[in-house]
This record gives structure tokens, sequence and C-alpha cells, in this order.
């Protein structure tokens, strides 16, 4: 049977969920049914408005806490996009809806600790039902996922085979983290202190790759020189490497191992040469203002001025078995935290649907699930670009 929507935008009245429609409405639906989706009516209503959106637009009420209004969801749409955070407080339910019932479901998700219970409870249920639920489909972890994927791919045919070790490198970026990525942070803090079990998953590297655990990895949590980008260059810890990390082992560990059971990977920010780059090298590690109650709060973000003057720049420095090593750069053309992720999490859903037909149920990466076919949207549609660098 038919459903009457591809797709719902879970949290449409919300920050993100509005850009979310932005880019649906920019990108004229691409062929597919959707519909606005929210908690409250008057607010979906004011938000259709403000938007824009064409009157037929379909508004839906959505509840995470209403087991029936979850139920009546699955029973409307093919896939579910939430842009509803924490997800530890707010997606549980709707993740296991979604795995009972067979609906696909991509999210923003930066909390490994619950993405991992969520793969414990879910995983079987999602391949029973064929639903494909991926999670972490923005600023974190897609950049850096179908970054890792493409290096990857051109270390195959440019050198025969994958290299062990892999280097995320943030060289520049300007824009907010969103306040739903320091509502999430807050949000695993407190999980942290509050349920066992949690700080072990935090600090472990594999914690998304149930019954794999490979090579002690870099802790990336202290300011150092890098050799890998000169005698003098200053690398500091990146806030997003705890969670980019573990998703790039996951889609490994799907990918049956295909970068190999020793893979290694980490990811720094770049401050630069010398006395100065070391400085700013240890600013950074000793800023704690994304966990702090001065940061940005859910609902909040910049104007479409600050969002359109923003951008973000990754390298990623692969070293081959026989010292080989390759550069690819990934640049995305908006502020990282709400200009970029909703683009990326909008295309994301359309091309699990369109362009991922043949991916079978269960709990996905970006890169895993979707691949080239992703990497190839992005580039056509979101603003981001993937190109392979001289040394």
């Amino acid at each position: 049977m038919q459903k009457e929507f591809d797709i719902v935008v879970h949290g449409a009245t919300g920050f993100t969920g509005r850009l979310v429609i932005e880019h649906l409405l920019a990108r004229g639906s691409a062929g597919l049914r959707w519909a606005m989706g929210g908690r409250s009516l008057d607010k979906l209503a004011q938000v259709h408005d403000e938007v824009g959106a064409p009157a037929n637009t379909p508004l839906v009420v959505t509840d995470n806490a209403d087991p029936a209004s979850l139920a009546a969801l699955m029973a409307r749409t093919r896939l579910v996009l939430t842009t509803v955070g924490p997800y530890q407080l707010y997606g549980s339910a709707l993740v296991q809806a979604c795995a009972a019932h067979g609906v696909d479901y991509v999210d923003l998700c930066g909390e490994p600790a619950w993405m991992r219970q969520m793969i414990d409870a879910h995983h079987a249920a999602a391949q029973a039902s064929g639903a494909r639920i991926v999670f972490s489909c923005g600023f974190d972890s897609i950049p850096f996922d179908l970054g890792v994927l493409m290096l990857q791919d051109q270390m195959v045919q440019r050198f025969g085979a994958p290299a062990p070790r892999v280097r995320g490198r943030v060289r520049k970026m300007k824009g907010t983290f969103s306040g739903g990525t320091a509502a999430s942070l807050k949000a695993t803090m407190a999980a942290a202190a509050t349920q066992p079990g949690v700080l072990d998953l935090l600090r472990n590297p594999f914690a998304l790759t149930p019954g794999f655990t490979g090579p002690k990895q870099p802790s990336g949590n202290k300011p150092m020189v890098d050799e890998a980008l000169g005698a003098d260059i200053w690398v500091a810890p990146f806030v997003m490497a705890a969670i980019n990390t573990r998703n790039v082992h996951r889609s490994n560990f799907l990918l049956q191992q295909a970068w190999g059971a020793d893979f290694v990977y980490d990811e720094m920010l770049i401050t630069g040469p010398g006395d100065k780059g070391k400085a700013i090298a240890d600013a950074v590690a000793a800023d704690k203002s994304l966990a702090s109650d001065d940061g940005p709060k859910p609902g909040e973000g910049p104007s479409r001025a600050e969002r359109e003057a923003g951008f973000y720049d990754v390298l990623f420095i692969a070293t081959g078995r026989n010292g080989e090593t390759l550069r690819l750069g990934v640049q995305g053309d908006r502020d990282p935290g709400y200009g970029s992720t909703s683009k990326m999490i909008a295309e994301s859903a359309m091309c699990l649907l369109q362009d991922a037909s043949t991916t079978p149920g269960g709990i996905w990466t970006p890169a895993s699930a979707m691949g080239q076919r992703l990497t190839d949207r992005l580039q056509a549609h979101a603003g981001l670009t993937f190109a392979v660098e001289a040394a």
C-alpha cells in the first residue's frame, strides 16, 4: 500500500527544522511528497506561512511522547527526518517505532552513548522490518564520514590498498555550533554522571562497533605539533571528534573492515605554526564554552547573513602501508551548525529514498548506507566539495 508521504520533517517549527523546510522548498521537493511535522498545529501553520510554503503543504501533528501519534505517523510516511534533540531525551520512542514498522529515519545525532543503546536495542528489529536508520546526517558526521570514505576509495584506486592511518584536520571553520549540539552535550554529561556504563562508552573509540575493538587510537585531547603537517604546525582538540571518530569506525565496521581491522583515525583542529599556533591551540583546549550556560540555546541560531558568511574546510591525510600519502579536502559553503547541516540532512533523506533502495534495513552511518551517491548529491545540491589535493 502506498503511503501518503515520502518524508515527514519532524521538528519543522524548530530553528533547524525550518531551514530543512526552506531547502526542500528551494529544491522543488525533488519529486517527493513531504509534510511538515510538529507538536503544535498552530506553530506549524505559523511557520508554514513564514517560509512561504505552498498552501497545500500538509501539516502533521507529531509527538514523541504520544504512542498513538507515533503509530499514526508510521502509517503515513516512508521516512521520518527528525531535528528534535537531544535525541537521548526525545528520540528513543521514535527510533523504536521506525525500526518496528519499517519506516526509514534520519537525524542529526551526535550522542554516541545513546546511539549505541539504540543499536543494541533496535538494529535487529530494523533489519527484520527493512527500516534504514541513519544517525548523524549533519556536520556531525557527514563531511568526516564521507571524506574518509572518498579518500580511502582513492587510495585503493591509486595504490591498490586502503590506508591504515588517516588524519582528519579542520583547517578553517566560521560559524557557531548549534544550540542542539550544546544541549546534547549537556544531556550526555548528565547521563554520564547518573547512568552506569555511559562514561565507558564515551571514552571508547569503538563504542559503535559491537563485538569489535580495533587498535589503540590517538586521544586527540591535548595540543601537539603534527608532524604530518610540518615540523612546526600545531593542532588542538576538536570538539566534534568524539562523535565523528566513532561514526567513521562504525562505517569501517559496517563495510566489513574495508579499511582494515587495524585502521587508525583521529581528528584535530589546525591552529598554525610556531608560538602563535601553540598559544591558539592551548586556548582552544581550555575553552569549555559549549558546555556553559552562556552557549546557544535550542531553537536559537544565526541570521541568514551569518549562515551565508559561514564555511568550513577539512583536510584528510592518508598514509599507506608503504609510506604513500594522499590528501583530500572537504569544504562547505555555509556555517556548519545550521546552514550546511540543514542541507545535508535534507539531501540524506532524499538520497536514502531515491538513490539507496538496495540498502537493507539496519542502523547505518551515512557512508555505509549511501556512500558515493550521497557525496554526489551534496556536491550538486548542498554546497559541499570533495577534492583530492596535491601534497
